[in-house]
């Protein structure tokens, strides 16, 4: 059963509509807009004669808790479109009339010609005499009674644009959330206070991964100096898992010719994604070109593919970038890294003959695969995102898109993956796979993604020289393990609380000297395991030490913490900064070649033999 079709969906819808009764007698003179179901709750969206405060949510709660025990009955009503218009119109009714009706008849103008237009009415005389009611237009389903809307909160209060559309007024969203039991509720808010405990806006500021700063922009990230150092080691681990499986590096300009997105279809299937359009004037004063912000990669490794004759022995062709893509997110939207303008792809488009395409689609699979596990991401599941049919949307011709879907689900097939198939999830161009990760929370996000393209080849008129000698046509497969750079950090922080795996920490390990005297000995371990050489120490009256002749098969990265604060300070503060690993050094180390090791999560593990350390830290990258 989907959530659609669950009862707790049906419980969701009613709250809703619970939430707009208690506005609307406690705020008299409300526009109700729109108020659904929504994953993990519900919202309704209003305009108020007033702006709300959070704190009149408790206020608005406990009008919902009175309205929910008079145990109104919800009924549906099917009307003819005049009475509909006749009964929003209708000021003897709480909350209808010419005064509040604008988004309700605006709703009503939707509904397709022939489609049933119905309302849901709830009503009850409360026990102080005062008569209760509220009817909305609306499609429904619902439950029977208010009164079975027991476990419920009111979460947020937030800004949202009439039908998404930044040119219409901005309404106040109230956002809550039902559940069945007062147990599914209260876990429901612990997991929501965990949340925010891991919230990477919140981690990101903390651990000094990244900042956004007003005068840059929205949704426009500056990647600090640990934050840099964490996408680098992504950037590395990826390219290495590339070469080994034949990817070319190319790298592409941030913005292009109108014409190259005209030619792939971006403008007509993506404009409302993109930024707005740069005129490149001549001497005359008059438009020469006009450029564009790019929002896409593959019409540049199109292009690249393009620019010289290929044979089929030269194909697959596996050209791969981290190239950095703009996509203009209304403001509202943008949320952190996680969903923001500017942000960087691991992409790869992969150029093939038909006979080679479902190796290749299993060879990129595993790619993902393999990426996912090293990253600790193994609970996931796989969406086919293929055409509605009833929609004109997509580009090309069905028979090249029953092969490219044909290709995904058989691959799948072969792989033995469970899948999912979801119609209209597609690209304008093809359809996919998407890679759903489930997180340490529970919650879902679609990460990495794998499309199969018969069209852009089709639109560019690729070609390579088949064994017959004549021109064919290659398949395309766009791949992008990471989503984005972005995105996957700002899951990857949210998913380890900022504590990350040694191999992925910004910071690896922190030399704590506990004095002045014992620092030269920590710039030696530290050096020694950054790859360098070390030298040894032979100071007139002090400890003396000889090179240290450990070396580890990795090149860590250290922090030496020289300053004169305390050790239980230097411990704490490194603690909070989520290092893996604290190494103490003091007169007995230097004398037996030692260190004292303490772990983020394990605690203090002892003193350990600088060799021991080397192959214990080796061991877990």
């Amino acid at each position: 059963m989907s959530y659609e079709e669950s009862y707790l969906y049906r419980l969701r819808h009613s709250a809703a509509h619970l939430l707009a009764q208690a506005v609307q007698e406690l705020y008299p003179g409300v526009k109700l807009a729109i108020g659904p179901p929504i994953e993990n709750g519900f919202y309704y969206d209003m305009e108020l004669p007033e702006p709300l405060r959070e704190e009149e949510l408790a206020k608005i709660e406990k009008r919902m808790k009175e309205l929910a025990k008079l145990d109104q009955r919800i009924e549906r009503t099917e009307v003819s479109r005049e009475n509909a218009r006749n009964l929003i119109l209708d000021q003897s009714i709480p909350g209808m009339g010419q005064a509040v009706a604008d988004y309700k008849l605006q709703l009503l103008d939707a509904v397709p010609e022939g489609d049933a237009i119905s309302f849901y009415d709830q009503k009850r005389t409360g026990y102080d005499g005062v008569e209760h009611r509220f009817i909305d237009l609306c499609r429904g389903p619902h439950v029977d009674s208010t009164k079975e809307i027991k476990n419920f909160k009111l979460m947020s209060i937030a800004g949202a644009y009439w039908r998404g559309d930044v040119k219409n007024k901005q309404l106040t969203r109230i956002y809550g959330t039902a559940f069945e039991t007062p147990e599914e509720l209260e876990q429901h808010l612990v997991m929501l206070e965990e949340a925010k405990k891991r919230d990477h806006r919140v981690l990101g500021k903390e651990l000094g991964l990244f900042m956004f700063s007003p005068v840059v922009g929205t949704g426009l990230a500056l990647w600090l100096p640990k934050g840099a150092t964490l996408r680098n080691t992504m950037v590395e681990f990826l390219q290495k898992e590339q070469l080994k499986r034949g990817y070319e590096p190319v790298v592409t300009p941030n913005i292009a010719s109108i014409k190259l997105y005209e030619k792939s279809g971006h403008i007509i299937n993506y404009r409302d994604k993109m930024f707005p359009f740069m005129e490149d004037l001549n001497s005359e004063g008059e438009v020469s070109d006009t450029f564009i912000l790019k929002p896409m990669n593959c019409p540049f490794h199109i292009e690249i593919y393009k620019s010289q004759m290929r044979s089929y022995r030269d194909l697959p062709v596996r050209y791969a970038e981290f190239g950095t893509v703009y996509r203009y997110e209304q403001s509202g939207e943008v949320a952190g890294i996680l969903r923001a303008r500017g942000f960087t792809q691991d992409d790869a488009h992969l150029f093939v003959t038909p006979d080679q395409l479902q190796d290749e689609f299993i060879g990129v699979v595993e790619v993902i695969q393999a990426v996912l596990e090293k990253l600790g991401l193994t609970n996931f599941r796989v969406r086919v995102g293929t055409k509605d049919p009833g929609s004109d949307k997509y580009i090309g011709h069905d028979d090249n898109w029953q092969l490219a879907t044909d290709a995904i689900l058989n691959a799948c097939k072969k792989l033995n993956m469970d899948y999912e198939v979801s119609p209209g999830d597609a690209a304008f161009y093809g359809p996919k796979l998407d890679i759903i990760i489930k997180d340490a929370l529970g919650r879902d996000w679609q990460m990495g993604t794998v499309q199969v393209d018969y069209n852009l080849p089709e639109r560019f008129e690729l070609e390579y020289i088949g064994e017959d000698s004549k021109p064919h046509r290659p398949v395309m497969i766009h791949r992008a393990p990471f989503g984005s750079l972005e995105r996957m950090i700002g899951l990857l922080t949210e998913q380890y609380a900022g504590a990350f795996p040694l191999w992925l920490a910004p910071t690896q390990v922190a030399m704590l000297p506990i004095a002045d005297r014992h620092v030269r000995y920590a710039q030696e371990i530290a050096a020694a395991l950054q790859g360098h050489p070390s030298h040894g120490y032979t100071p007139e009256g002090e400890v003396s030490w000889s090179p240290i002749q450990a070396k580890s098969e990795n090149r860590f990265r250290v922090f030496v913490d020289a300053s004169r604060e305390t050790l239980g300070k230097k411990i704490r503060e490194n603690q909070r900064s989520k290092v893996p690993y604290m190494l103490i050094c003091g007169d007995n180390d230097i004398e037996n070649g030692t260190v004292g090791v303490r772990h983020r999560e394990q605690g203090d593990l002892g003193a350990m033999k600088i060799e021991d350390l080397f192959a214990k830290l080796d061991s877990e990258v």
